[in-house]
């Protein structure tokens, strides 16, 4: 059975919104303005390495659709020929090799996913689809890189939940300039 990660650059305050600056957010970029570190290029290298397939919401595919069909190496091909799954309720067809939409109730689409893959399907940015799994205690591990710099606005990670979602830390270190390497999985989980 496979295992739904979220891996996310988080800002100290929480904020997920445009690391990389392509999204127009007025602090856009702010992740490349800390250097991670080789030891940190190594861990998301590693990261997709081990995944067998991504989950995104529209808005991160759309955006990653435009930006890795025209690079090259291995962590783009890797990218490139993994199966691709968005969820939307809008987009009908998407471009990108190897990608399926889902549509309709997530806890059934996600959970069908999950028995269909054997390993980690990894979801990348996707503010409101990841809200919608930690809701529904679909998450089996976050991998968050957190960035020393507070940014006092932007879409964060974690939003309003119905109930408490405690977690348990099974890994952590810092990497180059200080971003934290910090992985959780629910409390309930074996380690």
């Amino acid at each position: 059975m496979g295992r739904i990660v979220v891996t996310e650059f988080v800002s100290l305050d929480g904020v997920m919104e445009d690391p990389g600056g392509s999204e127009n957010f007025g602090q856009g970029g702010w992740s490349f303005k800390i250097s991670r570190g080789d030891e940190g290029d190594k861990f998301k290298l590693d990261e997709a390495f081990s995944s067998e397939a991504l989950l995104l919401g529209r808005v991160t595919y759309e955006g990653f659709a435009a930006a890795w069909p025209s690079r090259e190496g291995e962590f783009a091909d890797k990218f490139n020929s993994m199966p691709k799954y968005v969820v939307s309720s809008t987009l009908d067809e998407p471009e990108w090799n190897n990608s399926t939409v889902l549509k309709g109730d997530i806890t059934e689409e996600v959970g069908k996913l999950r028995r269909e893959q054997e390993d980690d399907i990894v979801v990348h940015g996707s503010a409101q689809l990841v809200q919608a799994l930690i809701e529904n205690d679909l998450v089996d591990e976050f991998r968050l890189m957190v960035y020393p710099v507070v940014l006092g606005s932007g879409k964060r990670l974690f939003g309003d939940t119905s109930d408490g979602k405690p977690l348990r830390l099974v890994d952590s270190k810092v990497v180059g300039d200080g971003v934290a390497i910090l992985i959780y999985r629910p409390a309930g989980e074996d380690a």
